[in-house]
C-alpha cells in the first residue's frame, strides 16, 4: 500500500497486481463485472479504475498485499522498458545485447547521452526509465520500434511500481522519482510526422525514383565492402541517407532493408546487429525527412 500511495502523490494512476505477480490485473473483466461500485454506469478497464485517490487505494489494498501497476496513459507517462535476453531466446543469446545496451547505443548515434531520468530495476534485472509524455500527444505502446529488447508503455499499458516484488525479484527505485521530459528525438522515432498532403509532380517523382534506385545500388555496395571497425557505423549512415526515399515513397521500406540487409551481412554482421542498426536508423531518418523542402 506504501508504494501504491507514494506513486499517486506523483500524480500516477495505480492499480492492484496480483500479489507476487506482474500480471494480471486484480479486477474483475467484463464477464464478472458487477455493475456496482466505479462500473454502475458501465464496465470499466483497469486503465480507466487507475486511481490516484488514497480513499479508494486505501480499500482496494487491505484485501491483499498486492504489487502496484501504473497506469502510464492516465498518468502521463512514457515508460521505456529495457528488457533482459530471454533464456533460449536464440542460439547466441548469451552474447545477445540488452536493451540497456541497445538504448546506450541508439542515444549515442543520436548525439545524446542516455536520459537522466527516474528509472527503476525490474525483477529480471532490466529497467524501467520513466518519461513525462508530451502534451497533447496519446502516444501508444510500442514494441521493438526503437529496438530489440526495448518497447516503451503508454496509453494501453502498465508497468509494475517500485515496492512491488515477484518470484523472480524485487522492482527497485534506482534514484529519486522525477520523471524527465520525452527527448525530441525520442519522440520523433515514436511518433514519426505525419506525410505532407502535396504530392511531388510526375516528372519529379520520376527522377526521384532513378536517383533513388542510384543511391540504394551504391549504399547497399559501400556496406558491403566495410572494413572491421566501420561496419555498422557504414550501415547506420546508409539507412539514414536512404531513409529520405523511403519518406517521400521513392522506395520502399522493405526494399531498403533487404538490400542493406544483405549488404550488412556480407560485410560480417549478424543478422540482430544489421536489424537493430538499420531500425533505428530509418526511424528516425523517416521521421525527419518528411518534407523534400525542408530536407534538401
Amino acid at each position: 500500500m506504501h508504494s501504491a500511495l507514494e506513486a499517486a502523490e506523483r500524480g500516477w494512476h495505480v492499480f492492484p497486481i496480483r500479489p507476487r505477480m506482474k500480471r494480471p490485473p486484480a479486477l474483475h473483466g467484463a464477464d464478472t463485472c458487477p455493475g456496482t461500485g466505479p462500473c454502475v454506469n458501465g464496465h470499466l478497464t483497469w486503465e480507466q479504475r487507475a486511481t490516484t485517490d488514497p480513499d479508494r487505494i486505501r480499500a482496494a489494498w487491505t484485501h491483499a498485499p498486492f504489487n502496484v501497476g501504473i497506469a502510464t496513459g492516465p498518468s502521463g507517462l512514457v515508460v521505456v522498458d529495457l528488457d533482459k535476453p530471454k533464456p533460449a531466446h536464440d542460439m547466441d543469446s548469451s552474447d545477445a545485447p540488452d536493451g540497456a545496451a541497445t538504448f546506450q547505443a541508439l542515444c549515442e548515434r543520436a548525439g545524446h547521452a542516455v536520459p537522466d531520468t527516474y528509472r527503476v530495476r525490474t525483477a529480471n534485472d532490466g529497467q524501467h526509465l520513466y518519461f513525462a509524455a508530451p502534451n497533447g500527444v496519446r502516444m501508444a505502446n510500442t514494441a521493438r520500434t526503437i529496438g530489440e529488447l526495448v518497447d516503451t508503455r503508454a496509453w494501453g499499458g502498465y508497468v509494475v511500481a517500485a515496492g512491488s516484488t515477484t518470484p523472480a525479484g524485487p522492482y527497485e527505485a534506482l534514484c529519486e522519482p522525477v520523471a524527465a521530459s520525452l527527448p525530441v528525438w525520442l519522440r520523433s522515432i515514436l511518433v514519426p510526422a505525419p506525410k505532407p498532403s502535396q504530392a511531388p509532380s510526375m516528372a519529379v517523382t520520376a527522377q526521384s525514383s532513378r536517383y533513388a534506385d542510384v543511391a540504394l545500388a551504391e549504399e547497399a555496395a559501400n556496406v558491403a565492402r566495410a572494413v572491421e571497425g566501420e561496419r555498422e557505423a557504414t550501415l547506420f549512415r546508409a539507412a539514414r541517407a536512404l531513409g529520405r526515399f523511403v519518406a517521400w515513397g521513392d522506395l520502399p521500406r522493405h526494399v531498403v532493408e533487404q538490400a542493406l540487409q544483405e549488404g550488412g551481412e556480407r560485410a560480417g554482421l549478424t543478422v540482430a546487429e544489421c536489424r537493430s542498426t538499420l531500425r533505428s536508423a530509418l526511424n528516425w531518418s523517416i521521421a525527419h525527412n518528411q518534407s523534400r523542402r525542408t530536407a534538401a
